[in-house]
């Protein structure tokens, strides 16, 4: 696919295409889902799918919606097996990964390494948390993590992922939380990615555990992450990336300047919202991590490939290591080169 057609102005009289777009709810994308900042020549139905998770399924089993929010080791994987979209360098959550880790205090776990021969929860192998954290702990802190019991209570996005024979599923009617409190797993990833979640993931994936109720009762595996995250990203200039977003490749091919008018719109979008940022006019806890982060960066929200190029590289050789794709792809086989 020649992704470089990406960068051709909206042609006068263009071919006006509907299309039915699933994106998460955020302070930078809100705008856009409003019709507030148009998307150039584009007729956009918004699909709401609460919590957003779901449309990624949906959009990877069925190819469901012509535009998609998708965690992006979810994403490579389904390219590597031929899914018919790609990906726009638009990263719609960011955070680090060396939080979000928690143990049970009585596990002597003290460092990644001694997690070796432990049982961790991750709701699903291929889940974008766990594969962060994983290559971090494994190229940062040495970690062998095929010494390492990943339990999981969930299927993978990609259903016909092989997954390595140190996965296990829980046991039916046992939720990681629930097996994280009687000691049969020893540390786990908070949030819906784990052991925050009471219940199983299923139906609408209720969050039935309070929110930050596993970092309330368990110890971090790092006390002092928000240091040691700075100092990673300075010396690294990787930031991880989430949520990023898909076209049909039928849309590249058939309108060439879809791309841009993306790009052009979730630019104007986020400049709005990071200069309510600024204001302190937003406090949704996503909001103060952002607005935290611009001490250690003028941007926390980049997109495109230039600024991008460290974290895509480190996602793609993390995804290989943990055997989640075949082989390394050339980028412009991935992702549209697209800058704002």
């Amino acid at each position: 696919m020649n992704v470089q057609r990406s960068s051709s102005r909206v042609p006068a009289g263009a071919d006006r295409p509907r299309l039915k777009i699933a994106i998460g709810t955020y302070g930078h994308t809100v705008s856009i889902k409003k019709g507030v900042i148009p998307i150039e020549e584009v007729d956009a139905d918004f699909v709401e799918v609460v919590p957003i998770i779901q449309a990624f399924r949906r959009m990877v089993r069925d190819v469901e919606f012509d535009i998609c929010e998708m965690a992006p080791t979810t994403y490579m994987i389904a390219r590597a097996r031929g899914a018919p979209y790609i990906a726009l360098p638009i990263f719609v959550m960011r955070r680090f990964h060396h939080g979000g880790f928690v143990v049970r205090p009585d596990a002597g776990i003290r460092a990644p390494k001694d997690l070796e021969g432990k049982k961790v929860g991750v709701r699903a192998y291929s889940v974008t948390t766990g594969v962060w954290t994983r290559g971090i702990f494994v190229n940062e802190y040495d970690l062998d993590s095929s010494k390492v019991t990943w339990v999981v209570d969930d299927e993978e996005h990609v259903a016909t992922l092989e997954l390595p024979p140190n996965v296990v599923h829980a046991p039916k009617g046992k939720s990681l939380q629930s097996m994280m409190a009687s000691g049969e797993i020893q540390a786990g990833f908070t949030g819906p990615a784990g052991v925050g979640r009471a219940g199983p993931p299923i139906g609408n994936w209720d969050m039935n555990a309070p929110a930050g109720a596993a970092a309330s009762i368990y110890p971090e595996l790092f006390a002092n992450v928000e240091q040691i995250e700075a100092d990673w990203f300075r010396r690294t200039g990787i930031y991880p990336i989430h949520g990023l977003i898909v076209v049909k490749d039928e849309h590249i091919e058939r309108h060439p300047w879809l791309a841009r008018s993306l790009m052009n719109a979730f630019v104007v979008a986020k400049k709005r919202y990071l200069e309510e940022l600024k204001l302190g006019r937003d406090d949704a806890p996503e909001d103060k991590r952002y607005r935290g982060f611009f001490s250690l960066m003028s941007d926390p929200l980049p997109y495109g490939m230039a600024a991008n190029g460290p974290s895509i590289e480190a996602l793609v050789t993390y995804a290989l290591q943990q055997g989640l794709i075949p082989s390394r792809p050339k980028l412009n086989q991935v992702f549209v080169d697209i800058n704002p």
